[in-house]
């Protein structure tokens, strides 16, 4: 698995872990409460927090952004040491990889009366003068 594609996936969820929990997001017990993006970004965060070598840099990254959750360039400062790390240790993305949920197809639209669903089991109408009958 590619390591730069995995630490783009992994980057939100970390991002919301640290969101919620703060600088508590490492040593804190998993909340039942939690939303499964939150608890994925915990577990990820634990597993890639066992990696001495990358450990500080990541800590540093943390630390930053429970100061300001919403700050994009932490976000970012974050994946880079997320990247870091990964490409470092191609087992750990390995690992990190099968947490993640799987992909599913991505849908786009744009325009005007643009519709994108992944599953439509009646009608769709975007035309204001439209008449449907069955």
């Amino acid at each position: 698995m590619d390591a730069l594609l995995v630490a783009g996936q992994i980057a939100p969820y970390v991002t919301a872990a640290v969101g919620a929990y703060g600088t508590a997001v490492v040593t804190r017990v998993s909340d039942a409460g939690a939303d499964a993006t939150v608890s994925l970004g915990q577990r990820i965060l634990q597993r890639v927090w066992r990696r001495e070598e990358s450990r500080e840099d990541i800590e540093g990254a943390v630390d930053a952004l429970a100061a300001a959750p919403e700050d994009e360039d932490l976000q970012a400062l974050l994946r880079a040491q997320l990247k870091r790390a990964l490409l470092a240790d191609p087992e750990l993305t390995a690992e990190l990889a099968r947490l993640l949920p799987p992909a599913g197809p991505a849908f786009t639209a744009s325009g005007a009366g643009a519709v994108a669903v992944q599953h439509n089991s009646g009608i769709i109408s975007t035309g204001s003068d439209t008449t449907i009958q069955r």
